[in-house]
């Protein structure tokens, strides 16, 4: 892999790069006024919102005196990475950022001065997640920040479903541009060691998403799953080999959503039972356990509520796969000239928009779009996949 700088890093977003190396260097020069400390960065899921902040950081902890984001020191190559020790790196997992976390792990940790660079920063992926406690929890650190932290949120926009007005007005806004297929190949090529053919297969499956495209190229089950959404379009044709094909995609994506961080939460929990001393014998060990067995319950709680996250934010997923086949059977079918989401399936796309006219691929669509209002209503899974199924059938005439 190639060492590049912050400022090549970002050469294909030449509004974010111009704004973040302009505030590195006021940050810099000592120049407080110009370098802005608390900032919301948005764009589209994809887009590189944590990327960019990561990019911020590195060129705020650079080391080298003759180069901003130089890319080569310990100081960028930490941050870049994501485990320099003054950088805060907040990934909420669960369906909400609480309360309680906020008060804990994030404004008591941005008052701590930096122990190596010249800036502790502090970046909060997903912000969109605070709820409102924790947005006001939040608000005076981000108002009035210490003198030595640069707090950075990231959301999908300044939209107040997606980012709280009270904080939105106390950052400096940098919206981050969806990346091009060009760069995201080129990404998948140069850093992941995908072939041509599969970098541009997987930017376009992946709408140019940077972090979804990188698991396609390493991870089978993720690619699997994706074939088995985009083929439910032809298993429509076929009666009840559909819904027997939902059933082993909704386990395909319950696996992939459990297993990706079986591991993780693993170590999680036996890391707090190592740190609350589980095993020990001895006066005061019945006592112990009892506050063991309080603390492990939270932890397990707080797990399953990450689950419960993992699992919808997959199932959206294999609906998003889903639609675009009927997209791109719209695009062939009407003759728009515009890139095929699936160029891998272009012949299920072909058949479908030969099959169906515009207005069943439109009813396919709506379809898809209900199933997704249904799951987040709490419907479970198998009915509303179901349901969907049923109605595209229909939209489909298929007997």
């Amino acid at each position: 892999m190639t060492t590049r700088s912050v400022s090549e890093r970002l050469a294909g977003t030449p509004a974010v790069r111009d704004t973040i190396m302009s505030a590195a260097a006021a940050a810099r020069s000592g120049d407080g006024y110009a370098m802005t400390h608390a900032w919301l960065f948005t764009g589209p899921p994809g887009s590189g919102r944590s990327t960019a902040a990561l990019a911020f950081a590195a060129a705020l902890m650079c080391e080298n005196p003759d180069e901003i984001g130089c890319g080569r020191c310990a100081g960028c190559r930490d941050a870049l990475a994501g485990t320099h020790t003054d950088l805060v790196r907040v990934v909420p997992e669960g369906v909400f950022i609480t309360v309680d976390f906020v008060r804990e792990e994030i404004v008591k940790t941005a008052a701590r001065l930096p122990t190596v660079a010249p800036w502790r920063v502090v970046i909060i992926e997903d912000a969109d997640r605070l709820n409102e406690q924790a947005a006001d929890a939040l608000l005076k650190t981000v108002e009035e920040p210490p003198e030595h932290t640069v707090v950075i949120m990231c959301a999908p926009s300044t939209d107040p479903e997606d980012f709280r007005p009270t904080l939105r007005s106390r950052c400096r806004h940098l919206h981050i541009p969806p990346p091009s297929a060009a760069e995201v190949e080129r990404i998948l090529r140069e850093e992941e060691g995908a072939s041509p053919d599969d970098a541009r297969t997987y930017a376009a499956a992946t709408f140019q998403h940077v972090g979804r495209a990188r698991l396609m190229v390493h991870n089978d089950g993720v690619r699997t799953r994706r074939a088995m959404a985009v083929q439910l379009a032809e298993l429509v044709f076929h009666g009840s080999q559909a819904f027997q094909a939902v059933g082993a995609l909704l386990k395909a994506a319950e696996n992939e959503a459990v297993e990706a961080h079986k591991a993780e939460d693993e170590a999680e929990r036996a890391k707090l039972e190592n740190a609350l001393g589980v095993g020990a014998k001895g006066k005061g060990a019945a006592k112990a356990l009892r506050s063991v067995s309080a603390s492990v319950k939270q932890l397990e709680d707080e797990q399953k509520r990450r689950s419960t996250r993992r699992r919808r934010d997959m199932l959206d997923l294999v609906l998003v796969d889903l639609a675009s086949v009927y997209r791109d059977a719209l695009v062939v079918q009407t003759g728009a000239g515009l890139p095929l989401v699936n160029p891998d399936f272009e012949g299920l796309a072909r058949e479908i928009a030969g099959r169906v006219p515009a207005v069943g691929l439109v009813e396919c669509l709506e379809a898809i779009s209900q199933c997704r209002e249904r799951l987040g209503q709490s419907v479970t899974p198998a009915v509303a996949f179901n349901g969907m199924l049923g109605r595209i059938r229909l939209a489909c005439n298929a007997s």
